[in-house]
């Protein structure tokens, strides 16, 4: 079975650990918007990869660069409605070209 990369996974035990931190930094993460982990139909958190790539992104914020909790989730607020625009503008784009190939342009 081949698994997505937003495709919940890890209970919070082993994304702690893959992390480096604890389970309760990932908890307060969570309570303030960080990520949003899935749960299981028993109330388990399960993080996928993506979950992951975005507190590796929070913790280097933090961490290296000295930006505030604050700024992280402006930050990472920011970051995805870019990549949204940018998937949107990417269907555009092609809907554009499907258009054209049908105007014989």
């Amino acid at each position: 079975m081949m698994y997505t990369h937003n495709q919940p996974r890890y209970v919070i035990s082993v994304a702690a650990e893959m992390l480096g931190t604890q389970p309760y930094t990932l908890r307060y993460y969570e309570k303030v918007g960080i990520v949003q982990p899935a749960r299981s139909s028993g109330n388990i958190r399960l993080y996928s990869d993506d979950d992951l790539e975005t507190i590796k992104k929070a913790m280097t914020l933090m961490n290296d660069m000295g930006v505030n909790l604050a700024g992280v989730e402006v930050i990472l607020h920011v970051t995805r409605q870019l990549s949204d625009m940018q998937d949107k503008m990417n269907e555009m784009e092609i809907e554009m070209e499907r258009l054209r190939k049908e105007a014989g342009l």
